[in-house]
């Protein structure tokens, strides 16, 4: 009987737990951006106008420096714009309404 339940439960663990851990072992699995990485591509809102060379964005709760990605461009306070990169402490954003 023991040696029944061990096969069982061995067989288990290979058909349900191993594809569990394959999938969060692969290393072509999505891995976890953390940090400033993590905040590209959000959604921020201007608190200030914001042109090439300064400007202030909330974004996820809190308050940060930004510039436009596109030198071109001048946002006024209120507009959604997204994030296109971080810059040490500052919020590289671009207006994609603007097109």
């Amino acid at each position: 009987a023991q040696v029944a339940t061990a096969l069982v439960v061995a067989l288990g663990l290979l058909l349900f737990i191993r594809p569990v851990a394959r999938r969060h072992l692969s290393p072509d699995s999505h891995a976890h951006v953390s940090g400033s990485a993590g905040l590209v591509g959000l959604d921020a809102v201007a608190l200030t106008s914001v042109d090439a060379r300064s400007g202030r964005v909330k974004l996820r709760g809190g308050e940060w420096s930004a510039r436009t990605f596109d030198v071109s461009q001048q946002i006024s306070v209120g507009t959604v714009v997204r994030v296109m990169q971080i810059d040490g402490a500052t919020a590289v954003v671009w207006d994609p309404k603007s097109i």
